[in-house]
Formats: structure tokens, C-alpha cells, sequence
């Protein structure tokens, strides 16, 4: 099965992060299994400095994996080697009904741009970016053919990605 994948792309506090988690909030309770990939341009850290899985990590595993009986997590250093593609990180999720992906400005899937008035930049991807298909804005936006959606209209945006990559209510 191919994962059906939508994104959200947007300038640093654009407001992407809080549209993923309100769009996987919304879908999630509209019954969907719904899985997430965040794409950092920076350094994180997802472990704790001294605990044991940080530790693991610090003395040169390659891979560090914490189970327990409520979830687990896979940690992989990368230790000098290149970043994994998308296609990479996508054949490692889980099968799900939809993978929502934020970040990842430049890759070819169907997105919609999260823009505000107080984001790092303002210049507008979508005309750059023929996957962007739509804009989710605070403020009012002229100049597109594009449909433009209330960055904070969630059920509405998630009503546009159900269509968009073709969901159907379980």
C-alpha cells in the first residue's frame, strides 16, 4: 500500500506546527490513523542529558532503542553520514491512513502553506512551489488562484486534506 501523504510547509512560526497538531487532532477523532514526520534544519535531541538511552547514544551506539509496554522509540545517529531522504524516512512509518508531514519545503507532495504576519519571513513559497495547493493564513492573502483557508479553520483544512489525498471515513 502507498502511503497517502500531505504536508505543511511554511517559514520559521508560520504557525506549522500548531496547524499539524490541530489537523492530526481533527482527523484523529474523525477516526483516521494518522502519523506524523517533522523535518528539523537544526541539532535536536529528543533524549535527556544522563539518561540511559542518552548515555547509550553518548558512548557511540549507532542505534539506541527505548521499549516499554506503552510505546517505543528508535534513535538514530547519524555520526557524520547524510541525512536520510524522505523517501527513506517514509518507507520507515508504520502503514497508516495518512502521513502529515511538516517541513520539508521542497519535496514534490501535495501541500498547504501555513503563513502569519509575525513568521521569520513573508515571502510567499506558493509561487515557487507548484506542490503547494493551497494557503492557510492569519491575515487576509490577494494574488492567488489558490484556495485560502483560516490558518485557525482546522476542520475546514481537514476537510480539504480528506478530499485532497482521498480519505474515506472508516
Amino acid at each position: 500500500m502507498t502511503q497517502k501523504v500531505f504536508g505543511i510547509s511554511g517559514w520559521k512560526n508560520s504557525g506549522k506546527t500548531g496547524l499539524a497538531v490541530r489537523i492530526v487532532t481533527e482527523l484523529t477523532a474523525r477516526g483516521y490513523r494518522v502519523s506524523t514526520i517533522k523535518h528539523a534544519h537544526h541539532d535536536f535531541d529528543i533524549d535527556k542529558v544522563g539518561a540511559d538511552s542518552w548515555r547509550h547514544r553518548q558512548a557511540g551506539a549507532h542505534e539506541v532503542t527505548i521499549v516499554s509496554g506503552t510505546r517505543f522509540a528508535i534513535m538514530h545517529e547519524l555520526r557524520g553520514g547524510p541525512e536520510p531522504s524522505f523517501a527513506d524516512i517514509l518507507s520507515r512509518i508504520a502503514p497508516c491512513d495518512l502521513v502529515l508531514i511538516e517541513g520539508y519545503k521542497y519535496e514534490p507532495v501535495s501541500k498547504i502553506e501555513a503563513r502569519r504576519l509575525e513568521a521569520a519571513k513573508t515571502e510567499p513559497l506558493a509561487p515557487s512551489d507548484p506542490h503547494i495547493i493551497a494557503i492557510a493564513a492569519d491575515h487576509a492573502i490577494v494574488d492567488t488562484a489558490l484556495p485560502v483557508f483560516d490558518l485557525d479553520d482546522t476542520a475546514t483544512i481537514a476537510d480539504f486534506i480528506e478530499r485532497t489525498v482521498g480519505l474515506t471515513r472508516p
